[in-house]
């Protein structure tokens, strides 16, 4: 059984949430496990292997868990890419489409220098809306993204796409939506 498998043993999928035709995938679960936990840390911390960067960003809030240990295991720092409001600092910020509406994430204006590498990292690639106004916030500050990791991607909505051109990567990736 490939370590794949066995993570994607660790996610509680539930059908027709928040709608009809949906599956929700939980990565609560994998949090949840100590064994589930560890293993993708490890799984995130393989995807880094011959990736040189310099610091590692997390989008609020599960960016953040996952991001946090891949961080310390590396030896990096740690850029948390917040809601709007949330940051004490002088921040930059950076607005996004969402289904029904707009959103806005920020980072501390000195959290990235410019040519600084940086690895982002979150639990779920779906539309990769998030994920896109993220490099964009980095890329404001001169941060180079030199690779985008998650926990799980729902192939099915595409969200590569909006990453072309990054090196993207993802653990588990699901075929639908």
């Amino acid at each position: 059984m490939s370590v794949v498998k066995e993570l994607e043993q660790y996610v509680v999928s539930i059908p027709d949430f928040p709608k009809p035709g949906i599956i929700f995938r939980d990565v609560t679960s994998i949090l949840q496990d100590p064994d589930g936990l560890k293993l993708s840390i490890h799984e995130l911390m393989h995807l880094l292997e011959d990736t040189e960067f310099d610091v590692i960003a997390g989008t609020e809030s599960r960016g953040f868990l996952f991001g946090m240990p891949l961080a310390y295991n590396k030896r990096k720092g740690f850029v948390p890419i917040r809601k709007k409001g949330k940051l004490p600092r002088e921040t930059v910020s950076q607005e996004y489409d969402l289904e029904y509406g707009t959103a806005t994430i920020e980072m501390h204006k000195d959290a990235i220098f410019p040519g600084q590498r940086v690895v982002l990292v979150d639990d779920l690639l779906a539309t990769g809306g998030t994920a896109k106004a993220a490099i964009e916030l980095i890329e404001k500050l001169g941060g180079k993204v030199v690779k985008a990791i998650f926990v799980m991607e729902l192939a099915g909505l595409n969200g590569r796409e909006k990453l072309a051109g990054y090196d993207v990567e993802s653990v588990i990736v699901y075929p639908g939506k």
